[in-house]
């Protein structure tokens, strides 16, 4: 096993493991890889002497893996979208004394003895800091003794990378200041650069041919794909498709895809010659791997077996721009008609092109117990549910995701947006019984709960019919306490 420095963009940083992982268990050496996070190494803290609270506290950007193969790291560069570059890494220490000695240790001669005879060329940089002028001669004449002669600025055979990393420092100051206080330095050999960032271009939703207004951005469509480990001779499932993002992401990493949903204008767009949803596959080279797009409410789907799809990846529409709907009577307690509508001309409504079913809103916590029940369901034995779990951030707890037997969550990153965030929750198929998932019956919550507690007092609201507290989520009524800017005084609709 040979370490490798990871080193990442400064964004997203929650959802970093999660893919890392996902792609690692893709190509089948999840189990043998081993992670380290920079503040677990013994000497690769932040600085004890400064308290917590007196500075910002940023995401490090690297993570130390351990891989059998060089071939693994470049897997993981090709695939994760957050990684900017991988480096056999040969030494690190807070000290450049300790650097020298450990890398002047057999073990690590043994590394980069070999490159010798190889022209090179040596990259010096640092994190949350700038070198004042003449160091990085310096630091790089420090490795003398490495006998490294060959040295090619345009054409190097091999990179060699030294990176000092500092704390983070907000404020008015000298751009060298603090020079030489970082908390660890790195040194070691690049491997390969991340390039699957670029696709974060090619998947531009500017740029594409298609796409409406609740359009999910590139970055966020890809990382999706990622974790719900997106490849060839996969078969994955949008139930809320609306203008194709995952679908577009998932069939991009070789998946045959599905998309649904209840609104099937969102899929076909304005243009009636050709389906928007397939307009824009085709831009991206993908469109034979759309196997259908079909309009139908998860609740009322056409679908007469489980275990059929290798991961379901969706962003079902919580109401920010779009609230979530399911086919029913806006009249409480009222069912629909078995009878069909006839309009102008005797011609049965429901068989018009434009024709929008009832529909009634979906209460955000009911929907998310039906889709992970939905996804039991569905999924085949270790498949995945990717999707967004939009939250309050002062009021989530690791209860508002609903347990589900034979369901195991595996990840679970944020995206803050200050009072609220989006979570990204990657939950797994662990019973290989299928049979004992039974095909979910989508009770209609929302109206049960109304029933029981138009019968409790005002104070018991929290409180089940068989008398036991229910724990009320944060996302529950997301769409009336987002347009309420979350003031609590107004908020309390649980």
């Amino acid at each position: 096993m040979r370490k490798y420095l990871v080193h990442y963009s400064q964004a997203h940083d929650s959802f970093r493991l999660p893919e890392l992982n996902s792609i690692a268990e893709l190509h089948g050496f999840g189990q043998s890889m081993k992670v380290t996070l920079p503040d677990d190494l013994p000497d690769g803290g932040r600085n004890s002497s400064t308290p917590d609270d007196s500075k910002p506290s940023a995401p490090r950007p690297f993570v130390i893996v351990e891989l059998e193969l060089e071939a693994q790291a470049r897997i993981l560069a090709e695939r994760c979208i957050l990684v900017k570059a991988i480096y056999e890494l040969w030494a690190h220490a807070p000290s450049y004394a300790l650097l020298h000695e450990l890398n002047q240790a057999p073990e690590a001669r043994a590394l980069w003895e070999p490159f010798k005879s190889i022209p090179f060329r040596m990259h010096v940089t640092a994190i949350h800091h700038a070198f004042p002028e003449g160091r990085v001669r310096e630091v790089i004449q420090s490795f003398a003794y490495m006998d490294y002669e060959r040295i090619s600025l345009d054409k190097p055979g091999v990179v060699l990378f030294v990176c000092e990393e500092y704390e983070l420092r907000i404020g008015m100051r000298n751009k060298s200041e603090g020079d030489g206080e970082f908390m660890q330095v790195y040194f070691g050999r690049l491997v390969t650069e991340g390039t699957a960032r670029q696709l974060i271009t090619k998947f531009d939703v500017k740029k594409r041919a298609y796409y409406g207004n609740t359009s999910m951005e590139a970055e966020m469509s890809l990382l999706m794909a990622n974790q719900a480990q997106a490849s060839p001779g996969k078969l994955i499932y949008d139930p809320f498709a609306g203008t194709g993002s995952m679908l577009y992401t998932c069939a991009f990493f070789g998946a045959m895809v599905f998309g649904s949903d209840i609104d099937g204008r969102q899929m076909r767009g304005k243009d009636a010659s050709s389906l928007g949803i397939i307009r824009s596959a085709a831009q991206y080279g993908v469109a034979d791997r759309i196997l259908d797009c079909a309009t139908f409410d998860i609740t009322f789907n056409p679908w007469r077996r489980g275990g059929i799809f290798d991961a379901i990846v969706t962003d079902p529409p919580y109401g920010v721009r779009a609230g979530a709907k399911r086919i029913g009577s806006s009249v409480v307690g009222k069912p629909l008609s078995d009878v069909p509508r006839i309009v102008d001309g005797g011609i049965a409504a429901h068989t018009k092109p434009t024709y929008i079913p009832p529909m009634r809103p979906y209460e955000m916590s009911d929907l998310t117990m039906d889709l992970i029940e939905f996804a039991r369901y569905m999924l085949k034995p270790g498949g995945r549910l990717v999707f967004f779990l939009p939250t309050v951030t002062e009021d989530y707890s690791e209860l508002d995701v609903p347990e589900c037997d034979g369901m195991k969550m595996v990840g679970n990153s944020i995206q803050d947006f200050g009072k609220w965030a989006r979570r990204l929750i990657t939950i797994e198929k662990t019973t290989t019984d299928n049979t004992a998932a039974k095909a979910p019956e989508f009770e209609d919550r929302a109206w049960r709960k109304r029933e029981e507690r138009a019968q409790l007092e005002p104070t018991d609201s929290n409180i089940h019919s068989d008398g036991k507290e229910e724990h009320v989520p944060a996302h529950r009524h997301f769409r009336e306490k987002y347009f309420q800017g979350f003031r609590k005084e107004d908020s309390d609709v649980s």
